[in-house]
């Protein structure tokens, strides 16, 4: 099994970690903890702590306990079981200052055991996304622009967006990571449906990138028109508009009500690949500011995260409270656009416009 990038994971702890202030009340000294003290929790305490259902949490320790990438671990801390590496993984990813050091304290077990187990799961679970996060088959296509036509928007199967993950300063050319508000990042494209599943991700490109040229070196750039056939996914004007991808009329203050029209329903319903990746991070909150610093591993990182909130999604109610939470924080690292020429494709005009006199 390649390490892809992570022969240093236990290097990777956070400068900050000396630092950090444990609070270390009763249940997180008990020596027992995953054995005694997790069992016991109700439901809802389970999802406070690990940001996934306990059925979720069940899921993924039964595919990772079939898969290459699970060791039992046995020694002076104890035996982990898959289900206790789950559960190790899940807190560390749910928990923006947790280091390593935190997370060996907790869960009584050594720091070299915990790189070990973050160095699997996020593996196993990276490893899983082309079979966790796929393009939408006929049937779900059908499903998916029900949906959007519902909400005024038809032949709609998908909306794309990228997204900044904060990052310490990296080994290897770091200028390039600098982004727009001056802070190091690594990129995320996603294309989400309806349900703010993720269903194409492309994971890499550093902050200083904008998103139309992430667009046209993606993988999903060579193959849209194959993809969506005489569906369309919309995006922001950020992205040129394609025959397959939808974006607004540029407005220069001469729009007509139609146009303004048709801008005002795009906007409706992309949103929810804000939402998808503001709910992304709520969760799995080491996405704020991931402190690793080597890029191959960051990649493996950030894909294993979405695809665990694939997973997750699907034992979820949409929460009108986070939602809130998630539209005022985009208003407050959103990175502009407009210093980049977007190409758009002339063939595609036609095909906006007659959309706009539909709707």
């Amino acid at each position: 099994m390649s390490d892809d990038g992570f022969s240093d994971f236990a290097s990777e702890e956070s400068s900050s970690d000396d630092d950090l202030e444990f609070m270390q009340d009763s249940k997180v000294k008990n020596e027992d903890y995953l054995e005694t003290t997790v069992p016991q929790y109700s439901d809802e305490t389970c999802f406070e702590h690990f940001r996934v259902s306990r059925n979720v949490v069940n899921e993924i320790s039964g595919m990772f306990q079939n898969s290459e990438y699970y060791r039992s671990k046995s020694g002076p801390y104890g035996k982990l079981l898959s289900g206790d590496q789950v559960l190790v993984y899940l807190w560390y990813v749910g928990h923006e200052a947790a280091g390593f050091r935190d997370v060996a304290d907790r869960y009584n077990i050594s720091i070299s055991s915990v790189t070990r187990i973050l160095k699997r799961l996020t593996l196993f679970l990276s490893n899983l996304s082309p079979t966790v996060i796929q393009w939408p088959d006929d049937s779900e296509k059908e499903q998916i622009e029900a949906h959007f036509r519902n909400n005024g928007f038809p032949r709609v199967i998908g909306c794309i967006d990228g997204s900044h993950i904060k990052l310490d300063k990296p080994e290897n050319d770091p200028e390039s990571y600098i982004n727009r508000k001056g802070f190091y990042s690594i990129q995320i494209q996603a294309v989400c449906d309806h349900q703010r599943r993720f269903k194409d991700l492309f994971v890499g490109y550093p902050g200083s990138v904008h998103d139309s040229r992430v667009f046209r070196t993606s993988p999903l750039s060579q193959t849209l028109e194959q993809k969506c056939g005489t569906y369309f996914i919309l995006g922001d004007s950020g992205y040129p508009l394609q025959k397959n991808l939808l974006t607004p009329y540029k407005d220069r203050g001469t729009l007509t009500q139609q146009q303004i029209n048709y801008n005002i329903k795009l906007s409706k319903n992309r949103c929810i690949i804000e939402h998808s990746f503001g709910m992304l991070k709520q969760k799995f909150r080491q996405l704020y500011h991931i402190k690793l610093r080597k890029i191959p591993l960051i990649v493996h990182f950030v894909r294993a995260v979405c695809v665990l909130h694939n997973i997750a999604i699907k034992d979820e109610l949409p929460d009108a409270n986070l939602i809130e939470t998630i539209e005022a924080e985009n208003a407050a690292v959103a990175i502009g656009d407009d210093n980049e020429d977007i190409e758009d494709d002339g063939s595609a005009v036609a095909i906006r416009d007659h959309i706009a006199a539909i709707l």
